[in-house]
């Protein structure tokens, strides 16, 4: 294929994208000129290309759809359901015949004869029904998403025919009678009055088209760019000389890490805008009547995650539409509206975006989620009977399950949340379901932002080092040797630990990667707690050691590893070594970890809990006394030598990755440290509003929840203390801490956050 075919076809297929989305809204707004015009320039484009390169079956079908749009476009018909319906199919056409071109370079077989006759007849509608586009002044004011369109036009219009297209091709439209008001309103960002405007031509010269194989293979050698910048900070440990240049490597690494993440993202919009036509077919099918609305689209995913959440996304639509999204007249009957709403939304949170599909209609009812699962074999009545409704819940993502009566072409085959599922963990996502019934479901696809460099957490267990991913880590536990024995409570063979009042399940990793190795209770090493949040279930991995927390870049397994089923993927450490990566999740299900309800439930009361609910705090010793800062603001906790410690002026600060941490010392600590080069020092780093502090302690004493004081004979709060282990304690207050003068703060605060975040 030559360079200028190829182009053309990319530039027609982002044409019949923008057609498509133009459609949808079309629909909705039907005298909207500049939507019309859209769609017109683009047909306008293919028609006019394909007559250069010698396509005769593209350029005809392409004329006969520029005939009926250029009528539209004049004034001489109106939007209407039928010509809509038509122009789909048009585009339906046109897809199929460039597919065959990019595929053989022919326009593959098929006669159009049907759809073109279909186009001519929809141009010699009564000019009586014709409506003239409305300027864009009048299309300011939008109408409300449930009035319906009084077009008595459409009665005077025959039935819309429908195309049949090869098998090979898109799926034809299903036919179904006109209806004079729209099956589905689209509402993007919840702003009717936006329509979408025109690529301008600086935008457009200000882009260039990479081929998706040469962004990853940039992506690779990142990759292996990170890698070597590892084992480079490793080596300068012992060779000073090169703390300058591995601190410079590491920052135009992490520089250019970013530029190549960025240059992959493509926005959520690219999968959400297929979603209206695939709403306005099936809610036509379905006898539904649907507003669907889109937020959040401008959320930025990596490309190939952005390809592999299509499936699952159209999945959970469509499932949303046929079990979810009640007919109009059971609506009615239920108290709802009769138009029910489809929300897709998307939005970051921190490494992960955050993908729901929710809607308004019947729920999932629990108790036929039980008996369908009995019925298929899936679970046994007595296994059942004892799952709490989350539970219960999570048995839609099973192979073979559906609650459908009966095997539609839209469902009933027990294979679509299954799809889900599946599809979304192996990038890495998790998927969250929740459901009220009578009220509606929310889908949540939770997808990392990439999978290629992640942090994570080097801890060791029966003498190897493996990767925990912080993504699912809450906190740290310390156990010494003498500690060990009393904090561990056994339940029979299942150990527990009570953190903050609450017994923490515990799975002990060397028990997993050797079989049949017991411990003595009485008689435990040091180790670490590491409290890990996987899909709902809240445990301890206890592990034997801990290492600095890596950036590590996340490589396949082969077939022999991951039917292990602990093992996530593996990496190079920056020492050399390898080292898998555990799962979180599959480690909970091994070990027979249950989903937590209590983490449920207050999660679902937060918005109703008390302003003054007791709250965790650090508890830190500073020469003697206590004193205690929110756990909320501590970012990490640093054991560090003394010599690390420079000043501006007369002020302490710590340089960090070429970030400059101002660090506060009331207590005297670092003047009593410094007589001897060789000693430590403990700093906690805590972020203060839109900078980061750092305060010299003398050590850590625990984490524990502290309460609110009041004033005696009084209702006033006391600020500046807690009540923390029935003792009255100090908090620190962190904007005490002066900043340093701008010349030396000018490194850049986004850089220093990202170094501690």
């Amino acid at each position: 294929m030559d360079e200028l075919t190829r182009e053309f076809l990319i530039e027609s297929q982002e044409g019949l994208d923008r057609m498509e989305r133009c459609l949808t809204d079309l629909e909705k707004r039907p005298g909207d000129a500049e939507l019309i015009a859209e769609i017109f320039r683009s047909v306008h484009t293919i028609k006019g290309t394909t007559g250069f390169l010698g396509y005769k079956r593209l350029e005809k079908l392409a004329h006969a759809g520029e005939n009926l749009l250029g009528m539209l476009r004049e004034g001489k018909l109106s939007a209407t359901a039928p010509l809509i319906t038509a122009l789909l199919q048009l585009l339906d056409a046109l897809r199929f015949i460039l597919r065959a071109i990019e595929a053989d370079e022919t326009e593959g077989t098929g006669d159009d004869a049907q759809l073109i006759q279909l186009l001519a007849e929809l141009q010699s509608a009564p000019a009586a029904t014709a409506r003239r586009p409305r300027t864009k002044a009048a299309r300011t004011s939008p109408a409300s998403p449930f009035a319906s369109r009084d077009d008595d036009s459409t009665a005077k219009l025959a039935p819309t025919k429908v195309i049949e297209l090869p098998a090979q091709g898109v799926s034809p439209i299903p036919e179904m009678p006109v209806n004079p008001q729209p099956a589905v309103s689209v509402i993007e960002e919840r702003n009717e009055s936006k329509p979408p405007l025109p690529v301008s031509v600086a935008a457009a010269e200000s882009t260039l088209r990479v081929d998706v194989t040469l962004l990853n293979r940039m992506m690779n050698l990142v990759g292996e760019l990170v890698l070597t910048r590892n084992q480079v900070l490793q080596a300068s440990i012992a060779a000073p000389s090169l703390t300058q240049l591995s601190r410079r490597l590491d920052m135009v690494t992490a520089d250019l890490r970013e530029s190549v993440m960025k240059a992959r993202m493509q926005p959520v919009s690219n999968v959400f805008s297929k979603m209206p036509r695939l709403v306005r077919d099936l809610s036509q099918a379905l006898g539904r009547r649907v507003r669907l609305e889109m937020e959040g689209q401008d959320t930025g995913l990596d490309k190939s995650l952005l390809e592999a959440i299509k499936d699952p996304l159209t999945h959970a639509v469509r499932n949303a539409l046929d079990h979810g999204i009640e007919l109009p007249e059971v609506r009615v009957a239920a108290g709802k509206n009769p138009e029910g709403l489809l929300r897709l939304r998307a939005v970051q949170e921190g490494s992960h975006v955050i993908i729901e599909v929710s809607d308004d209609g019947a729920g999932i009812p629990v108790d036929l989620v039980r008996t369908k699962a009995i019925e298929r074999g899936l679970v046994t009545a007595e296994r059942a009977a004892q799952q709490s409704e989350r539970e219960l819940l999570q048995l839609v993502f099973l192979p073979g399950f559906s609650t459908a009566s009966a095997v539609t072409n839209v469902s009933g085959r027990g294979v679509g949340m299954d799809v889900v599922r599946t599809n979304v963990e192996k990038i890495g996502g998790k998927v969250e379901l929740d459901s009220h019934p009578g009220w509606g479901t929310t889908l949540r696809l939770r997808i990392p932002l990439t999978l290629a460099i992640i942090p994570a957490l080097i801890v060791r267990s029966v003498e190897q080092s493996f990767a925990l991913p912080q993504a699912a880590l809450s906190e740290l536990v310390h156990l010494s040797q003498q500690k060990s024995a009393s904090a561990i409570e056994w339940i029979e063979d299942t150990p527990l630990y009570r953190l903050r009042g609450s017994l923490l399940p515990l799975v002990f990793l060397d028990r997993l990667l050797v079989p049949g190795l017991v411990h003595d209770r009485g008689n435990l090493d040091e180790s670490y707690i590491a409290v890990l949040d996987a899909d709902g279930r809240r445990y301890g991995l206890v592990v034997e050691g801990l290492a600095d927390p890596e950036e590590i870049v996340v490589k396949a397994l082969n077939a022999a590893l991951k039917g292990i089923g602990l093992y996530s993927g593996a990496t190079v450490l920056g020492s050399g070594n390898l080292a898998l990566i555990l799962d979180p999740t599959a480690i909970a299900l091994r070990a027979g970890i249950a989903l937590e309800e209590g983490d449920c439930a207050e999660a679902a009361d937060t918005s109703t809990a008390p302003a003054d609910a007791a709250a965790d705090y650090l508890l830190v010793d500073i020469a003697g006394r206590r004193a205690a800062v929110s756990l909320d603001d501590v970012l990490r906790i640093e054991q560090l030598p003394i010599t690390r410690i420079e000043y501006v002026g007369a002020r302490p600060v710590l340089n960090f990755k070429g970030q400059i941490l101002p660090v506060e010392d009331s207590a005297g600590l670092l003047a009593a440290a410094e007589a001897d080069s060789a000693a430590q020092i403990v700093v906690v780093v805590c972020r203060d509003v839109d900078r980061h502090v750092g305060f010299v302690v003398s050590h850590v004493l625990d984490v524990a929840p502290g309460a609110v004081l009041f004033e005696a004979g009084s209702s006033r709060r006391a600020d500046g203390v807690t009540l923390l282990q029935d003792r009255v304690t100090g908090l620190i207050d962190l904007a005490d801490v002066p900043s340093l003068p701008a010349s030396a703060t000018d490194a850049g605060s986004s850089q220093f956050v990202e170094a501690f975040s």
